[in-house]
């Protein structure tokens, strides 16, 4: 039937069993191990008949808690994935010495550097950042929902679907190998002309549109939405880094959808947007996509900064200090992170002027980065200091953070930056930024809002061991980079000539396994407290004595988040309403829309993989379909007015005064 070789190119496009890396050994054993632990979940979830229920409560959930949790969840799933990278290649580093080539070709070991970087960067910082926003917001802002609730489940699952493209390439095809922000002209279809750049173009794709639609959802959410008294001015800060953050998403992801549109004509139909040839310029790519990269940075690491905000109140029982200085270095950071993007290319010719305007400004950024940080050491300072483990992440951040803000200033200078740029001193500078920034502060918004969503406490001890296997491993890690970058090592490279240098990677590679040891030590703390859920259960409903107004709800809250729209009069609106003796309307009932769960979200998603996995392929058939379609139910979607109710009127009324006098009680 497949004799005819245009028959056969009509139906699977360059989709061929070559494609199938069934000689590299790593992937075989690899995708035996992924086979059996997926085998394994789906007999449990069949044998327990939990399909059923994952789809009705979860999948097509509506709830803006649900789908934050899942958000973290794809994020967690993905670290796994992400970080075993790290690990081959930390492994290979450290023994492909004397001669020896380790057990990574060169060819794998550029798959597998470029798969970290985009998968900790767009599935793991990403979905952790977002999932923590979905969850908290609208409880601290005294909303039901987010603006647009089907939205925000179509987002999740469009990034989900992004980050099934990402993983569909480690089994069939490959990935790229151009490094995480894929430059051209080596991304080009002259220098990549396989499939792996075209799983990296899709893939990002589809999850920002994903992204982006999450972050109009929840600037549409907090500007509408807040209740009433909660002026801009009376947000919680986490609220507030959360607003900064979304105005970046929505700011910047356009600017990288668009450049790698241009870099899709390039590859597909011939343009020369960015090539040598016919009026290109490889280096508007550089512009474009670091004018989109550099406010990512801080689209991942505001939020965290918002995180430790409360964290520190809390755990200080103490007022924030600084409350309105916390809040300018926020939108000061946010309108800087759109003037520092040319220090990602010091070393390409743009000459002395604009480097001291881009090196000048970025030494200015740290400054309001540098207040925070003096106003969270402000906050402790005479506090009752409790260190529970959120705290003890947040501590562990101020000290691995500084050290990467120095770092950072550093390459601030010009000059300075020439030397080191292409070095591992620069990997030891944003992992030390981003690790000891974004992920503390997602373990401690984690730990931190847990008994929230879920109610009950994640176990301390597990907790705790996990931070300081991240902690001290990190140090292991990175500290070493910092001196084989002083020592001139440059970056991506997978084997070495010089036997002086394999003590430093050696020291490295511990370090990675002891940050793997956090990593697991942080599931079995997942799996331990859901085992001993009713010891570590909270009946208060607020077990850290928090300050905003999300502890003002039972944990976990309900559908509608709030009967009675609360009244805010202080940006502590919680701790406010417990010195008031507990203030809390129980009149003036808004009967509760609530929209219906919807599985459009997860179809789309679907969809979506069918056509990337189509335009990466060149399997024009199954692309057409899957757009169609795609289009046929968006449009479709739009006609559903259908609305229903979660609970009625009464049972709502009866059971939030009865919840207001227990809490009341405790108070």
């Amino acid at each position: 039937m497949f004799s005819n070789p245009d028959l056969y190119k009509l139906i699977f496009g360059r989709l061929t069993l070559d494609a199938i890396p069934y000689h590299e050994p790593i992937l075989v054993v690899t995708f035996i191990g992924v086979a059996i632990g997926g085998i394994a979940v789906l007999g449990i979830l069949t044998y327990f008949r939990l399909w059923g229920f994952l789809w009705k409560e979860w999948f097509t959930s509506i709830d803006h808690k649900k789908i934050g949790v899942m958000y973290i969840v794809l994020a967690v799933i993905m670290l796994l994935r992400g970080f075993s990278d790290a690990l081959l290649m930390r492994g290979q580093q450290a023994i492909a010495f004397n001669g020896s080539d380790g057990y990574l070709p060169p060819h794998h070991y550029d798959q597998i550097f470029t798969a970290h970087g985009v998968i900790m960067i767009f599935f793991v910082a990403m979905p952790f950042v977002t999932g923590l926003m979905n969850l908290v917001v609208p409880l601290q802002i005294g909303a039901r929902d987010v603006s647009f609730p089907f939205l925000n489940n179509f987002s999740f699952w469009m990034t989900t679907a992004g980050a099934i493209v990402i993983m569909i390439s480690l089994f069939v095809g490959e990935f790229a190998r151009t490094g995480w922000l894929a430059y051209p002209p080596l991304s080009g279809i002259a220098y990549s002309p396989d499939v792996g750049v075209d799983y990296y173009i899709w893939g990002l794709q589809v999850a920002g549109i994903g992204t982006t639609l999450s972050g109009i959802n929840l600037i549409a959410t907090i500007v509408k939405m807040r209740a009433p008294g909660m002026t801009f001015m009376k947000m919680p800060v986490f609220t507030w880094t959360s607003l900064c953050t979304n105005i970046l998403i929505v700011a910047s992801f356009p600017i990288l959808t668009a450049t790698l549109a241009l870099l899709t004509l390039d590859r597909y139909t011939g343009t020369n947007f960015f090539t040598n040839d016919l009026g290109g310029n490889p280096m508007m790519y550089v512009n474009l996509i670091w004018i989109w990269g550099h406010p990512e940075v801080y689209i991942l690491v505001l939020p965290a900064f918002g995180v430790f905000s409360e964290v520190v109140a809390t755990f200080s029982g103490k007022r924030l200090f600084g409350y309105a200085s916390m809040v300018y270095a926020t939108c000061v950071i946010m309108i800087l992170s759109y003037l520092v993007w040319l220090h990602h290319f010091f070393t390409m010719g743009s000459g002395a002027s604009v480097n001291s305007f881009f090196g000048i400004t970025t030494m200015i950024i740290s400054i309001p980065t540098g207040a925070k940080l003096f106003n969270w050491l402000f906050t402790m300072y005479h506090g009752r200091i409790r260190y529970e483990t959120p705290m003890m992440w947040t501590v562990g951040f101020m000290v691995t953070f500084t050290i990467g803000g120095m770092t950072g200033v550093m390459l601030a200078v010009p000059p300075a930056d020439f030397v080191l740029h292409n070095s591992l001193f620069l990997i030891a500078h944003f992992h030390n930024v981003i690790i000891g920034g974004v992920l503390f502060g997602m373990f401690a918004g984690v730990n931190y809002w847990f008994p929230k969503a879920f109610g009950f406490k994640l176990d301390p001890f597990w907790g705790k061991l996990s931070f300081w296997f991240w902690q001290i491993g990190f140090w292991f890690a990175f500290m070493p980079l910092y001196i084989l970058g002083l020592m001139g090592v440059t970056r991506r490279v997978s084997q070495f000539d010089d036997p002086s240098l394999q003590i430093w990677f050696i020291i490295a590679a511990f370090g990675a396994v002891l940050i793997a040891a956090g990593i697991g030590c942080f599931l079995v703390q997942i799996v331990v407290s859901f085992m001993k859920r009713e010891e570590l259960r909270d009946h208060t409903g607020d077990p850290w004595g928090g300050r905003t107004l999300e502890w003002s709800t039972s944990s976990p809250p309900p559908a509608y988040n709030f009967a009675f729209t609360p009244i805010v009069y202080d940006h502590d609106a919680w701790w406010d309403m417990k010195n008031r003796g507990y203030v809390r309307p129980t009149e003036g009932f808004i009967p509760i829309h609530m929209p219906k769960n919807t599985g459009t979200g997860v179809i789309l998603g679907v969809l979506s993989i069918g056509f990337a996995f189509g335009m990466i392929w060149y399997i024009w058939w199954l692309a057409i379909v899957t757009f169609v379609a795609m289009l046929a139910i968006t449009i479709g979607h739009t006609f559903n007015y259908k609305r229903d109710y979660y609970i009625t009127a009464d049972e709502v009324v009866r059971t939030e005064n009865e919840r207001t006098k227990q809490l009341a009680a405790q108070v």
